[in-house]
């Protein structure tokens, strides 16, 4: 998640980054010369967790690629790029490079760039401008695009309360604010509606880093969550969440395959079953990645890119992208059949307005 997003083949991180050169603080390379349409042209500033995260920025940039090649466009001037990020200083300076560049539409992916945004949006009248996770009012120059990302936490939750053996599910969040809340709210919602419909009583164990990047602190919190026999964790903390992966393989490496002791993991953003391989005690490959609540940043940043390149980009307008056309979804991972059907029998019900899920948790 990045702060904390429509089905599609995910590359790894190491792929991606091996695809990547890296230069200056911007973290761009610049092509000349191999692109002729400037005005479809698009650059992807990352917040700081980078764009190979499993997250946030990874989707975005993936819809960014996807969009380059349905336009015959190639990476670098006049086709799309990214610029890295950091720290917060160096936003700025990479929507900058992206304005002197020549880019036309420039996306900021994040809460956390909404300032430099809104300011370069100033700026620059004759560039657009689009804020990810947020809302930027007033400027007829920004697009702002949202997720309801509670609805498929819901999902999220129906799955974790069918699948758990031990009734105790965990969920750990970024830092607080708005959008992390809707995954909070969404799981949280799931799980006591499904459990009341079960007869049954299910804890929810809940905690923050207060970071999106300090995986070893969440790792340490994994470690406590397990202790107290949480078997199923869904995190919304961008790369931080490396860490519970990584704790959830020290437990299930320790056990055989088949163990009813295994626990499981719920990714979040992009699909995260790559970052729960592991092999057993008795040396079988598996996956502790249950599966992943979907957040379709990649979605966002192609259908806004589009309009764009079609003369229609969204200026001044609030788009919010939902489960109707998978802009918010449930990878079909390793849940097993009898639950997902469960879970997209709530899909439908939230659709047709049967099931309100809320954006904040209870207190």
């Amino acid at each position: 998640m990045k702060k904390i997003k429509f089905k599609k083949v995910l590359a790894t991180g190491t792929v991606l980054a091996a695809g990547i050169a890296l230069t200056a603080c911007s973290g761009a390379k610049q092509n000349g010369g191999s692109n002729k349409k400037s005005s479809a042209s698009v650059a992807l500033i990352t917040d700081i967790a980078g764009v190979d995260d499993h997250s946030f920025n990874q989707s975005g940039w993936e819809g960014m690629v996807a969009y380059g090649k349905s336009q015959g466009l190639k990476r670098g001037i006049n086709g799309y790029q990214y610029f890295a990020s950091s720290s917060a200083s160096d936003f700025t300076p990479n929507i900058n490079q992206a304005v002197a560049a020549g880019y036309k539409t420039i996306f900021g992916v994040g809460y956390s760039l909404k300032g430099a945004i809104a300011s370069a949006a100033k700026k620059h009248t004759d560039k657009n401008f689009v804020i990810i996770d947020d809302v930027i009012k007033g400027q007829k120059n920004v697009a702002s695009a949202n997720f309801k990302s509670q609805d498929a936490s819901y999902m999220a939750g129906v799955v974790a309360a069918r699948t758990t053996k031990t009734n105790v599910v965990g969920f750990i969040g970024g830092v607080h604010g708005d959008i992390v809340d809707l995954f909070d709210a969404g799981f949280a919602k799931g799980v006591q509606d499904t459990a009341k419909k079960m007869g049954k009583k299910i804890t929810i164990l809940n905690q923050y880093v207060g970071s999106f990047t300090a995986a070893d602190k969440e790792k340490s919190i994994a470690k406590a969550m397990f202790a107290k026999k949480a078997d199923v964790i869904f995190h919304a903390s961008g790369s931080a969440g490396q860490g519970l992966f990584s704790e959830a393989k020290s437990v299930n490496e320790g056990l055989a395959a088949n163990s009813s002791k295994k626990v499981w993991v719920i990714g979040v953003d992009s699909d995260q079953s790559n970052l729960g391989k592991y092999k057993s005690k008795d040396g079988k490959k598996s996956n502790l990645c249950l599966t992943s609540v979907m957040t379709g940043v990649n979605v966002a940043v192609k259908d806004i890119a589009t309009k764009a390149a079609k003369g229609k980009f969204p200026g001044g307008k609030q788009l919010v992208y939902g489960l109707k056309h998978n802009g918010v979804y449930l990878t079909r991972g390793y849940v097993a059949d009898s639950i997902w059907k469960q879970a997209q029998t709530a899909r439908s019900q939230i659709l047709a307005g049967k099931i309100s899920v809320p954006s904040h948790p209870s207190k």
